[in-house]
């Protein structure tokens, strides 16, 4: 979808930054599973949803600039919709249990 954006200084800008957030959070979300604590994973994820829903900002604008077709990112705003969901779910469940956990002696 980046490829089709136009060679215009605005579609060149876009492109770029989609690219760059666009691309990161599944190696947030892999180094998130690896994370040495709770709060270590929860912070992962944190940082996996920031970039997340950037790329749905880049996406919005894409449409809001009629820089490509507005049907032609649909799937895409809602996929990175329903994943904005899940990681945003994923820390406030893993804030609340861990708030609940008890302490090891």
């Amino acid at each position: 979808m980046v490829d089709a954006l136009p060679d215009t200084r605005m579609g060149r800008h876009i492109a770029g930054q989609l690219v760059r957030c666009g691309t990161s959070p599944a190696p947030n979300y892999a180094e998130a599973c690896g994370g040495e604590s709770r709060r270590d994973f929860t912070h992962k994820l944190g940082i996996c949803l920031k970039e997340l829903r950037e790329s749905r900002c880049w996406l919005w604008m894409i449409c809001k600039c009629d820089l490509l077709p507005g049907q032609r990112l649909e799937d895409l705003l809602e996929e990175c919709g329903q994943l904005c969901n899940i990681i945003g779910k994923s820390i406030v469940t893993t804030k609340r249990n861990t708030a609940h956990r008890k302490p090891q002696p």
